[in-house]
């Protein structure tokens, strides 16, 4: 054993990735962490003893890939259910999001979800996408569907920043929604991931809800729903087709989403026969024919 403060420097949060952590308790108001390190064939085993300020600044230095070592997910199961009370308001009762967890939109017009998910909440919105994209929003389109001035756009260099950058977000709980617009569905594990993450910032306030943007038709395995939304106007009408593809509880389902005027929502219809364009498709009016 040698003295603390130099084995404090073996075992700051860039270095300990290199030696094998075996557990951490509080003795006395402090840390301490059993480390080891080899130094050729030699094993040689010593303590780092921190207060807990000093842990936590050194924490903010730590990178990417040693914040998923030093903070590994939780290994118990996750609910079917939410744990925030409430869902966000839609226009129509069966549109329904819950809070403190992870939903996908999907689809040709899933920014416009999006956007329009934005403007039936309040507060600021995280908006993150990858630096080399090209589709970005833009405030003139934005400001039919909510305030451009409230959003925060995030554009990391490398794609696994995206996703690690919303469950940071989630866990904070600081914003009430986070968007990432992604280049493709991400794997089951970052999926769990964010729904962790999204409890552990319900329970710091409001819980926050997170929302995955993939191209195409989807695909997020272990998301709370999935939504389709596609572009179907019709001279100067603004419209949608909008399709609840997954849902735990409810059975898919489509609607024509309909925007009168700038920042009034959507108006929901349902599609009793889906076909090739919202002008083939049969509205279900609820009348018997």
């Amino acid at each position: 054993m040698g003295n603390v403060a130099d084995l404090s420097v073996w075992g700051c949060p860039r270095i300990l990735k290199k030696f094998d952590v075996c557990r951490a308790a509080n003795l006395r108001g402090h840390i301490w962490f059993p480390c080891c390190r080899r130094a050729g064939n030699k094993r040689v085993e010593f303590t780092m003893i921190c207060r807990p300020l000093e842990i936590q600044a050194r924490s903010l230095l730590r990178t990417k890939s040693e914040q998923f070592m030093l903070s590994p997910m939780p290994t118990r199961l996750l609910s079917h259910r939410s744990s925030a009370t409430g869902a966000i308001p839609t226009p129509h009762p069966e549109v329904r999001l819950p809070l403190a967890r992870a939903h996908e939109a999907c689809g040709p017009a899933r920014r416009s979800f999006a956007l329009w998910l934005a403007g039936q909440m309040q507060g600021p919105v995280l908006w993150l996408a990858p630096a080399w994209g090209a589709d970005r929003p833009n405030p003139d389109g934005m400001i039919a569907f909510a305030d451009p001035g409230r959003f925060i756009f995030v554009h990391p260099v490398r794609a696994d920043d995206l996703l690690w950058c919303m469950e940071e977000a989630l866990r904070s709980g600081a914003v009430p929604l986070v968007v990432a617009d992604l280049p493709g569905p991400p794997p089951l594990t970052p999926v769990r991931r964010l729904h962790l993450a999204a409890e552990q910032g319900a329970a710091l306030g409001a819980p926050p809800l997170g929302l995955l943007l993939t191209p195409g038709d989807g695909g997020a395995p272990g998301v709370e729903t999935r939504w389709h939304m596609a572009p179907s106007h019709l001279g100067a009408a603004r419209r949608w087709r909008l399709t609840r593809t997954r849902a735990r509880t409810l059975p898919p389902r489509t609607w024509l989403a309909e925007q009168r005027s700038p920042r009034a929502g959507l108006e929901l219809r349902p599609v009793h026969a889906p076909g090739t364009g919202c002008g083939d498709a049969e509205i279900d009016t609820g009348q018997t024919p």
